[in-house]
């Protein structure tokens, strides 16, 4: 035993001895040829990664280490990626059970004669797609014809007139059905949203359209139980008269009659409780802001910011603009790193952290990091299109509270960190879809820089991989230029 010990020192050193001549005797080929191999083989494996991280969102080489190595080494059972599992299992179920991105009508779309026209005359920009106002023809038909229209010729003209592509010929369409029946009031509202130049000619159109809709809405009203042609014309007419009421009361807003503006959304929330495609509880949020009537303002959220609502922007933005506004005023990063946060500072923190994670894009617009457009007339939510429209109408409401927006500076970044990977998985609301940029892209003009979200960062192991695939590159080039060097170097 003690032979066999004293052995092992002269074994070792004869070992080194043989590794020294094998490693003389190999020449600059070789090292030239063993450098470009492991080259190649790390590239294939950074291709691969790349490839499984564009399709999964995931790195292999992680996932392989924590679902099989992992159990090896005996740390499966306390592992907190278990119920991560499970809950991408249920995200990805979720996924598959969502509908496609669905476009809404922007409750705040601006006039396009005396706004969006104006705007396309200054800057020559066309402000609308035409992705964008075919969708408004299709609403137009839904909301303003119906199978009836037959039976009167000024709406057989309307029906024409939603379906033409040229301005012009929809304005000329309306005269027509004004010669055949002065009290059409589609034809009155085409003209207030297309010819009017200013907000004060199309309130005048509305008003006109307001008597007509109201005489044609109490006829119908007392034949819809004839027959089903007859329920259908009544639909079409309490569409006419509440899109109607409701513009006039944007109209009212936009004149600097907010009281009067508020008095005429609330009257039509009553009066027509069910039409809530048009969301004219989001119009008299942004009124009530402008009154500065925060209770009011409170208790309409109460009751829309229900989990079985929609949710919208400008339901999570302005419930987060309300807790800001109790500590805005008071708050410094400094003293809150020091003592720590209040109930009431968390409460904010938190509001906004599930405002940004709805809508990821508004802070940007909010903090002015982007410039704005003109909102589009239909918007996407959670998407580029929606931050857009409720930053357009909103940022005057968060400049007015003092600190609200230092506040949203130092605190809306935190989300991304909070939010489970991959970003799309979501934590406080359904996952975030994945068709938004391109819907988005087709409802904002060209000339606007689309916001995209999210951007998946790049694994460790992508890093890793590349860095290893040009680290060995850049060791095959030197030993193929210059291998005498490379291997004393290699020797070395």
């Amino acid at each position: 035993l003690v032979y066999a010990v004293l052995r092992v020192p002269v074994r070792l050193r004869d070992g080194l001895a043989a590794v020294t001549v094998f490693l003389s005797t190999l020449t600059p080929k070789f090292y030239f040829a063993l450098t470009v191999t492991s080259s190649f083989i790390s590239g294939l494996i950074f291709v691969f990664e790349w490839w499984h991280f564009r399709k999964y969102g995931t790195s292999f080489i992680e996932q392989v280490s924590v679902s099989h190595l992992r159990p090896l080494i005996g740390g499966a059972e306390n592992s907190p990626l278990a119920p991560a599992a499970f809950s991408a299992g249920e995200n990805e179920t979720s996924r598959q059970n969502m509908p496609e991105c669905k476009v809404w009508r922007n409750p705040l779309n601006l006039f396009r004669g005396a706004e969006y026209s104006r705007y396309m005359w200054v800057t020559g920009k066309e402000p609308l797609t035409y992705y964008d106002m075919n969708l408004s023809a299709q609403d137009h038909q839904t909301f303003f014809t119906c199978d009836t229209d037959a039976l009167r010729p000024s709406d057989t003209v309307m029906q024409k007139a939603w379906r033409e592509r040229n301005p012009q010929a929809r304005i000329k369409a309306a005269y027509q059905a004004l010669e055949l029946n002065n009290d059409c009031a589609t034809a009155y509202v085409l003209l207030a949203e297309e010819e009017a130049t200013t907000i004060v000619d199309a309130e005048k159109y509305f008003k006109q359209a307001l008597k007509a809709g109201e005489m044609i809405y109490r006829k119908s009203q007392n034949c819809h139980s004839q027959s089903p042609q007859h329920e259908a014309q009544l639909r079409r007419d309490t569409n006419v008269l509440v899109y109607v009421k409701r513009r006039l009361a944007m109209c009212a807003r936009k004149l600097g009659r907010i009281r009067e503006a508020v008095k005429m959304m609330r009257d039509l929330m009553k009066e027509f409780p069910l039409p809530s495609m048009l969301n004219i509880h989001e119009n008299l949020l942004e009124a009530l802001l402008e009154l500065q009537a925060y209770a009011d303002v409170q208790a309409v959220l109460a009751k829309y910011d229900d989990i079985s609502l929609p949710k919208s922007a400008a339901i999570c933005y302005t419930a987060a603009l309300l807790k800001a506004r109790a500590v805005s005023e008071r708050f410094s990063p400094e003293t809150a790193s020091k003592r720590g946060l209040s109930t009431a500072e968390i409460n904010a923190v938190e509001a906004i952290h599930r405002a940004v994670e709805f809508n990821p894009h508004v802070p940007k617009y909010l903090l002015e990091m982007k410039s704005l457009v003109l909102p589009p007339e239909h918007i996407l939510k959670r998407g580029d299109s929606e931050a857009v429209a409720y930053a357009f109408f909103h940022l005057q409401h968060w400049k007015r509270i003092e600190g609200a927006l230092n506040l949203l500076h130092c605190t809306w970044e935190g989300t991304f960190r909070m939010i489970p990977y991959p970003l799309e998985k979501g934590h406080l609301f359904y996952p975030y879809p994945s068709c938004t940029e391109t819907a988005d892209r087709e409802l904002l003009p060209t000339f606007h820089e689309v916001s995209v979200y999210p951007q998946k960062e790049l694994p460790f192991f992508i890093h890793f991989t590349a860095g290893l695939c040009s680290f060995s590159a850049m060791l095959a080039l030197l030993t193929h230029q210059f291998p005498e060097l490379m291997v004393i170097f290699a020797k070395a």
